[in-house]
């Protein structure tokens, strides 16, 4: 029998390259999608019909998940239950804030401990004695949301992250209305939660619905989704960090920006044109240029806006010290759709 896989290799195309010294030295290649605002397909790069997990991007649904089932969260903490934030004291102290009001501890977080991914507050951490925790790891303001909306149910906040807890089928319900999807496979993510593999096509469309639902929905799943929207962008620094990808995306263009794990990615701009694009290499060094480039060829993102950010993405290569290549889109990555 054969295993459940993601697209093959040659079912992909190249998203981006590395070039050092006039040499290209690796090369990414992956799918990509392009939707639009009513959610319908308007490009593809690859094959975006196969599967993947798509990891931390699924943050945004199991956020809209909680809200909708009658969770109490400010917009900061919506923006935090869709992050994979850096675990600063900023970070943390919004994840006790919603954990607290649930009558709940760190105690309660069934992610694995953690250090911050924050340098300074790691090495504040360290330098104070303190010991490695779950409510640093990046994590963890999805699990408080998700501790919030059981305790706003009546249901057990022993197991939450059980497949068959109801909090979990009531996120994979939400993970079909959005993407239109039946998950093709249930996985466990890296912080515990069940993960769910759909098409990267559901995925984007997903968040073009995301994006251009209303607050004056009557239906509470489409309502939650405008409050996640809203939050996301009022606080994108929560997402990631000050001076991290996502939350630049996020707080300098005005565009929701969430990556996951093994090169995973979806953009949605205020338009309702959404991106998403798995890196099967699972890097995501190169995604938020190759997103964002998507973006700009859609016409749903300034280019010269675009183009001052990039310096502040990573994208250079070094050598001795001094600049020697860069990370560059590919040969499949248009310039106009």
């Amino acid at each position: 029998m054969s295993q459940a896989s993601t697209l093959p290799a040659e079912a992909a195309v190249e998203l981006a390259i590395v070039t050092r010294s006039g040499f290209v030295e690796s090369r990414h290649i992956g799918a990509a999608v392009v939707t639009n605002a009513d959610a319908t397909l308007r490009a593809e790069l690859g094959d975006g019909h196969q599967p993947v997990f798509p990891r931390s991007t699924l943050k945004l649904f199991q956020a809209q998940t909680a809200l909708a089932l009658g969770a109490q969260l400010t917009d900061e903490q919506t923006a935090i239950a869709c992050g994979s934030h850096s675990g600063s004291p900023a970070h943390v102290a919004h994840v006790r804030e919603m954990l607290h009001a649930s009558g709940l501890d760190d105690r309660a977080l069934a992610c694995p401990a953690s250090w911050p991914r924050d340098r300074a507050s790691r090495d504040a951490l360290v330098r104070a004695g303190e010991a490695s925790a779950a409510v640093y790891m990046e994590c963890s303001g999805k699990h408080a949301a998700m501790l919030a909306a059981c305790v706003a149910q009546g249901w057990p906040v022993e197991g939450y992250l059980a497949a068959e807890h109801p909090l979990q089928l009531a996120i994979k319900d939400t993970i079909e209305r959005m993407t239109r999807e039946r998950p093709s496979a249930v996985g466990i993510d890296g912080c515990g939660a069940p993960v769910f593999a759909v098409s990267l096509v559901g995925l984007a469309s997903a968040a073009s619905r995301l994006a251009t639902s209303s607050a004056a929905s009557p239906f509470p799943l489409f309502k939650a989704a405008a409050s996640v929207w809203r939050s996301v962008l009022a606080n994108g620094w929560l997402i990631e960090g000050h001076g991290r990808p996502n939350s630049i995306v996020i707080s300098e263009l005005g565009v929701l920006a969430k990556s996951g794990a093994e090169g995973v990615l979806v953009m949605a701009a205020p338009d309702g044109t959404a991106v998403a694009m798995k890196m099967l290499d699972g890097s995501n060094r190169a995604s938020t240029l190759v997103g964002l480039q998507l973006l700009v060829a859609a016409g749903a993102a300034d280019v010269s806006r675009v183009q001052q950010l990039l310096p502040r993405l990573g994208l250079e290569v070094l050598g001795g010290g001094v600049l020697v290549g860069e990370i560059m889109v590919g040969s499949a990555v248009p310039t106009s759709l």
